[in-house]
Order: C-alpha cells, then structure tokens, then sequence
C-alpha cells in the first residue's frame, strides 16, 4: 500500500506542512523509520530524535516546533498515528465457518462470517454472533453469549453463562467467569460458598493474556463498554468496572469494589472489597486501596492518599533517621533538665 502524505491527513484529520504529495509506504517508530515510512512524535522528550529520524513524514502537534521534515498536524499525535498504522497493517478478513475438529454442542446459535479453529469447544445453547473468530483450545461454557465482531484467542476459558458484548478482544490464557473466592468458616474449616451468579463484559472492551474475571456470587461481575484490561488482572466476584476505564498488569480487584468512568489504575494497584472508586481516579503503581476515593483526584501510596500529600510524605521519610536522631537528642536534654 502507497499513500500519499495529503492522503493520509484526510485519513487522520490533520494538516500537511511540507510536500503534500510524499509517498508513504509504512509506518516506523522514529528511531527505526526507513525513507518511505511516516512515524509520529507525541513526548516533547523525543524531540531530539527528529533530527536523525530517516522517515519521510511525521505526525505531530499543531505547535509542535519540527523542522526539515514533511509533517502532519494533528491534535492527538499517538491517536492518529494509531490510525496511520491500521490503515497499513490491516488484513482482510476471511471468514472459514466452522472448521472440522472444533466442538459445538447442541442447540449453539452461529452468525454468520464466523471462523472457529479446530480444538476450540462451544458448550451447549451458546449463542455467537456475526463476525466473530474463536481460535483453537478456546472454551465457551454452556449458555454464554459472544457478541459481533469479537476475537476469541487460543487457550481462553469462558465460562458457563457468561455474556461478552460486541467488538470484544480477550487474549490467550483469560480466564471469564472463574468462581469467586468466597468461603465460610465454621468450627475452624472453611466451607464454600456456592458462586451462582455471571459475568457481563460490555461492547468494546479488551481483557488481556492471562487475566482472570471471577463470576459473582449472586449477581454479576459487571466490566462496562470501552475499557481496556492489562495482562495479569485480577478481578474479584461482584466487582464493576466503570466506562472506559483502563486497568494495568497485575491490578488486583477484590470482591464488590465499584470503579466510576473513566478510572485509571496503574501497575500493581491492589484495591480492598466493598469499596468505592469515583469517576476519573487515577491510582499510581504500587499503591494499595483501603478506603472509598473520590472522584476527580490522583492518589498515591499504601496506604493511597491524595497525590499531593503522598509526595510531601515521601520526601519526609529518608529524613526520617536524622529526626529521630534530632528527637533523641531533644528528650536527652528534657530529661537531664528535670534532673536538675
């Protein structure tokens, strides 16, 4: 595929400063761009990389200040430049049907323009809809629903009675609708707590390799429209995850927290049970969750506070040997004081 520069603007919605009719032919980072690429700039950091970048074009800020090279002006570089490089890698679809050596029980409901790869396992009454691909050593639990349009890789468990939306992307080893981990204690052994309810993962959303989204115990474990999971998630029974929300790897969610929109939550966040998130959190890496947040705010830490407060606390504690060593000193001479 050959695009010109001032086709590719009207892809993306931008305007072209420099040679409009440059022919790009594929997309590079900056670092990495060949002639014929277009890359992209979107960290005011890597600005010293332009001026050695080979790429024929890049896309860019409005304001940004690149010089000697066609570029695309844009509001959001990384988002169109995200675009740019659909547009070149894009393969078309072929649909293969239901392929010999995949398993489907009785009573499935298949759309049409499916591909389900042999060794993949479709429980009974399952409904799939139009578009969707299930690779091989997928398995989707009795009764479940896979929405149009949605990719199922190799090795996902979907368990029985679990309803994915439309669009849905869920990579290798997930595991959806795994029972909660809820137990009773009496006389010193601990007693499982039947988990009977489901799990519902709205339109749009992607789950990433290896994460598990336990089934609630009662009603539904809830993952609303537009949010994007990490690798290594784990989200507890009951849980519900707001709108367009973004959960980085090994985020742990206990049972029955509830996350507002738009809720970011960085690399190794844990959060307790029963908690509330507002809309548009975001939590730092590492930080652990003990109390309901409000909305609107970054925190940081464990046990998380305001951003704010986080960082003049942590510029207090290296300090922290020679107060100590200052309040020894101080109670030393009180106490000779009192001596006297």
């Amino acid at each position: 595929m050959v695009k010109t520069l001032k086709e590719l603007a009207e892809h993306i919605g931008g305007e072209v400063s420099g040679d409009a009719s440059i022919a790009i032919k594929g997309v590079a980072g900056i670092k990495e761009a060949e002639p014929g690429d277009i890359t992209f700039l979107a960290n005011p950091r890597y600005m010293r990389e332009v001026k050695n970048t080979k790429a024929s074009a890049i896309i860019v800020a409005p304001d940004s200040a690149v010089e000697g090279i066609a570029a695309i002006r844009v509001k959001n570089p990384y988002f169109a430049f995200s675009k740019v490089v659909s547009l070149f890698t894009a393969k078309e679809r072929k649909p293969l049907g239901v392929m010999p050596g995949s398993h489907v029980g009785p009573g499935v409901k298949v759309g049409s323009e499916v591909s389900i790869y042999p060794n993949a396992f479709i429980g009974a009454g399952v409904v799939i809809g139009d578009r969707v691909t299930i690779y091989p050593g997928a398995y989707i639990g009795e009764g479940s629903v896979i929405g149009d349009g949605c990719t199922i890789y190799p090795n996902v468990v979907i368990r029985e009675d679990v309803k994915v939306g439309k669009r849905v992307t869920i990579h290798g080893g997930a595991v959806i609708g795994a029972d909660g981990f809820g137990y009773a204690t009496d006389a010193g052994k601990h007693h499982k707590i039947p988990q009977v309810g489901g799990v519902v993962i709205e339109d749009d959303v992607e789950v990433g390799a290896n994460t598990t989204i336990d089934r609630g115990a009662l009603g539904d474990t809830v993952i609303r429209r537009g949010t994007k999971i990490d690798n290594l998630v784990q989200i507890g029974h009951n849980v519900v995850v707001g709108e367009d929300s973004i959960l980085c790897g090994q985020v742990g969610i206990s049972g029955s927290a509830e996350l507002g929109h738009h809720v970011v939550l960085a690399g190794q966040v844990g959060l307790v049970g029963h908690i509330k998130i507002g809309d548009m959190v975001t939590v730092g890496a590492q930080s652990g969750v003990m109390n309901d947040l409000d909305g609107g705010q970054i925190y940081s830490g464990s046990p998380s506070l305001p951003h704010k407060d986080w960082l003049k606390a942590n510029a207090v504690f290296p300090k922290l040997p020679e107060i100590r060593k200052q309040l020894m000193g101080l109670a030393r001479k009180l106490n000779k004081a009192d001596d006297e």
